[in-house]
């Protein structure tokens, strides 16, 4: 797998602060001293119970690519960077460790999904790039997930995000709808860097260069007579388009060819949508399927669904590829531990502050087999000896575990800025996993509205060296 001949992620692939404060470690001569970062979210986006994980072997390719050559050095110096701390960077590797979660995995928010080990500078400079290639593409994912929950069964969805991406995020964007359940995609070269399925039919202009919508569909389906999708609304869906690609599709049927489907790009989808499958079948073209678009979403299609639409197929664009209703998770990378010692960040939001310490996140079942809680204890214990865990704020609320199986979530992906084993790369196997794991998650965490609350739990050492640390911080500071 490469990156997108158009963009190339390198040493400035970052915030500038990262810069600044990495040169003040550098002078501090603090900055080959060992720490750990986290990565995690606070809250669910769009409504979600649940948070697909994505983008991480798009990140281990982006940390192979991660220097610091002539230009980026010519760039550094123009903003007044020093040479000692230049000549440093001109020989910066990433050397440090990586915990992850496979891609597709299911996630839930206030747990360290990612552990970044690695000397302070290098785990630093990385923060930018890590949330925002694992912010956007685990969104997407969800958001494509969501949509396949409210599928009937036959039904499928592609992506038709990028005419209204936000520039070059649209490969990213495709790559993780795919890996979220799409069938495809109508990005050409996303499908060529990740190799995807690539979908497109037509657009009205095609209907329009001709003197009429028939003479359209007829010199369309002479280039592809067995998989021509014809867009019928250009003009009169009822009156007009659908009429149309019946005939021609009759025309097809004299060749010894079938028409593909037709497509419905606006008006009332569901009516529409009856209305055509009636007509289609009552001409014979029962086979003929029926795709819709027109800015869809997860929300929309459950409605059509419900009034009982007869579409077979999706393409789903704006509303998908920027996550127009919730455009971001708020994920984010705090320092646990520094130079072997426990680090936290405290705010006067309660739910702002950190979980400390180098750090495991163990996934337990209940007696069927699902998702009954995530357990987060430190690195040095035994999760066998872990019977309770417990809310991070309030001890009163906590849950039994012991006796149910627990399976790490985590595992070492990189070491020593090595990957330990290859990662999968095929967005089709990771939503096949993605989806293996999706049927172990409690059906009422999948509700599209207020889904149950999957819970999360801190061990009691860990519990304790949380309230301990805050009460020393507080106690330094008065």
């Amino acid at each position: 797998m490469n990156m997108s001949p158009s963009f190339h992620p390198d040493g400035l692939y970052t915030d500038f602060y990262e810069l600044t404060m990495a040169q003040g470690y550098f002078f501090n001569q603090l900055h080959r001293r060992p720490a750990v970062f986290d990565y995690f979210f606070r809250r669910m986006p769009c409504q979600s119970g649940y948070v697909v994980f994505a983008g991480l072997a798009d990140l281990m390719k982006a940390l192979e690519d991660f220097r610091y050559g002539p230009r980026q050095i010519d760039f550094l110096h123009r903003q007044g960077f020093r040479d000692e701390f230049l000549d440093y960077l001109k020989e910066f590797r990433f050397t440090g460790d990586i915990y992850a979660p496979l891609e597709g995995e299911i996630i839930f928010n206030n747990e360290p999904i990612v552990s970044v080990k690695a000397p302070i500078v290098e785990a630093q400079l990385i923060e930018s790039l890590l949330l925002n290639f694992l912010n956007f593409q685990s969104l997407i994912a969800t958001r494509a997930t969501r949509v396949e929950t409210t599928l009937k069964p036959g039904q499928t969805f592609a992506d038709f995000g990028l005419r209204r991406a936000q520039g070059t995020a649209s490969f990213m964007a495709s790559r993780a709808a795919v890996a979220g359940g799409a069938s495809g995609t109508s990005h050409a070269q996303a499908g060529a860097l990740y190799g995807l399925k690539v979908i497109g039919t037509m657009a009205h202009s095609w209907i329009q260069t001709f003197e009429d919508e028939l003479t359209a569909f007829r010199r369309y389906v002479e280039i592809y007579p067995d998989k021509a999708v014809l867009l019928v609304d250009t003009y009169d869906t009822l009156r007009s388009g659908i009429p149309n690609a019946i005939r021609v599709a009759k025309e097809l049927e004299q060749k010894g060819h079938r028409l593909a489907a037709i497509r419905i790009d606006s008006g009332d989808m569901a009516y529409l949508s009856r209305r055509a499958r009636q007509m289609l079948d009552d001409a014979g073209l029962d086979y003929v399927k029926i795709i819709s678009s027109n800015s869809l979403d997860e929300w929309i299609i459950r409605s059509l669904n419900l009034q009982g639409a007869r579409i077979d197929s999706f393409g789903i664009g704006t509303k998908l590829v920027t996550s127009y209703q919730c455009p971001a998770l708020d994920g984010v990378y705090k320092l646990s531990v520094f130079d072997g010692h426990p680090r936290l960040k405290i705010s006067e939001d309660v739910a702002k502050i950190s979980l400390p310490g180098d750090k495991q996140v163990w996934r337990i079942y209940d007696d069927n087999g699902l998702f009954y809680r995530d357990a987060v204890i430190l690195a040095d214990e035994d999760i066998q000896k872990v019977e309770t865990v417990y809310h991070p704020d309030y001890a009163f609320k906590n849950t039994r575990i012991a006796g149910l199986r627990a399976e790490p979530l985590r595992r070492k992906v990189m070491e020593n800025g090595q990957l330990t084993e290859p990662l999968e790369t095929d967005p089709y196997r990771i939503s096949g996993y993605r989806r293996s794991r999706l049927a172990l998650v409690p059906p009422e965490i999948l509700r599209l509205e207020n889904p149950h609350i999957y819970k999360v739990g801190v061990s009691r050492r860990l519990f304790d060296l949380r309230h301990n640390l805050i009460a020393g911080y507080l106690n330094a500071g008065k």
